[in-house]
């Protein structure tokens, strides 16, 4: 997730194991830990575009490098702090303030390689959005309350209601799963597969992609808490296949391995996109959930097989989009 919600998690989780007089202590320790995971956005290569979006959230999010991880931490600490910490109690909290990044990334839909080396698959439980105001929110008021209070009960408690949070996220995506589910049963179709995420800052709306004999569709599914759910039909588009789309491409060249990189990060998501046929983008984002306007995608040219690809953005935060999504998030009928 975002920084600040990675480091409020760090702190609740460095406060619950602290002792009344730590408290204050144990609170920028465990930010600081919870933020250090996420040095890895520093991995860039101004030769290799991909580089960065290849390694964010790798190997410092693994459930196996959180022992080095915090060490890490606590030994950069150290100096500042050996007159008034323990190492020993140093390292506790720098332990859980670290030990909950990669696994609160998982739960996200970005995903994250948590059990790497054993598996570089990106894990992405698509419980919750990448930003999130109200669970960090139930963070933030907790690690504030333990830390104006010297309470590590009030830590404790946050914490519960941020795994009830994440529980509700749970049920919801099961519950728009099955929305999406009966609804690709409904056209007469097949999800080959079916990806069901979260859209930005709320458990309300969430993006439906699926595959059906090779093409990807998209729809928006919005689940209210007290009214049925509703369905914003959205696009479909034909999915990227490598050995049709490029089969001039040598293998073994240096854009096919970028595409195979790009395809690993995107779950294989990928289409051409048909205003620009030398973009890749991936599918699993967009600006509005029913759209196939992505948020990012890769610039190729198959006539130079031997250059990196180009990473671009294409983000739109205009008013219309905007407003767009906020109908959609209120359950509201969209105008043509």
């Amino acid at each position: 997730m975002d920084l600040i919600t990675q480091g409020l998690l760090g702190a609740t989780m460095a406060q619950s194991g602290a002792k009344q007089q730590e408290t204050r202590m144990a609170t920028g320790i465990g930010f600081l830990a919870g933020i250090a995971a996420d040095a890895d956005i520093l991995i860039q290569s101004e030769n290799d575009p991909l580089l960065n979006i290849e390694f964010h959230r790798h190997f410092t999010h693994s459930l196996f490098f959180v022992p080095l991880g915090a060490l890490i931490v606590a030994l950069l600490l150290w100096p500042f702090l050996r007159q008034r910490l323990a190492f020993a109690r140093l390292y506790l909290f720098t332990f859980l303030g670290y030990c909950l990044s990669g696994v609160l990334d998982a739960f996200t839909s970005y995903g994250t390689h948590l059990l790497w080396p054993l598996s570089d698959e990106r894990m992405a439980l698509s419980i919750i959005s990448v930003v999130d105001p109200a669970f960090t929110l139930i963070l933030l008021i907790a690690g504030v309350m333990a830390y104006r209070k010297y309470s590590h009960t009030a830590a404790r408690i946050g914490l519960l209601l941020a795994a009830v949070y994440l529980s509700f996220g749970w049920m919801q995506l099961q519950r728009a799963e099955t929305v999406a589910e009966s609804m690709i049963a409904a056209r007469g179709q097949q999800a080959e597969q079916l990806l069901v995420k979260p859209t930005l800052a709320n458990l309300l709306l969430w993006r439906s992609i699926y595959e059906f004999q090779g093409k990807l569709y998209v729809d928006a599914i919005r689940i209210g808490l007290f009214s049925k759910p509703r369905i914003y039909p959205g696009e479909s588009i034909e999915k990227f296949v490598l050995e049709r789309d490029l089969s001039t491409l040598p293998p073994t060249s240096v854009l096919a391995q970028d595409v195979a990189r790009f395809s690993h990060f995107s779950a294989g998501l990928l289409a051409i996109r048909p205003e620009q046929p030398n973009v890749l983008v991936d599918v699993r984002y967009s600006n509005l959930p029913m759209t196939l306007a992505p948020l990012w995608g890769i610039e190729i040219n198959p006539e130079q097989p031997d250059q990196h690809a180009k990473y671009m953005l294409y983000r739109d935060s205009s008013r219309a989009t905007r407003e767009k999504f906020i109908t959609l998030l209120r359950g509201g009928h969209l105008l043509d």
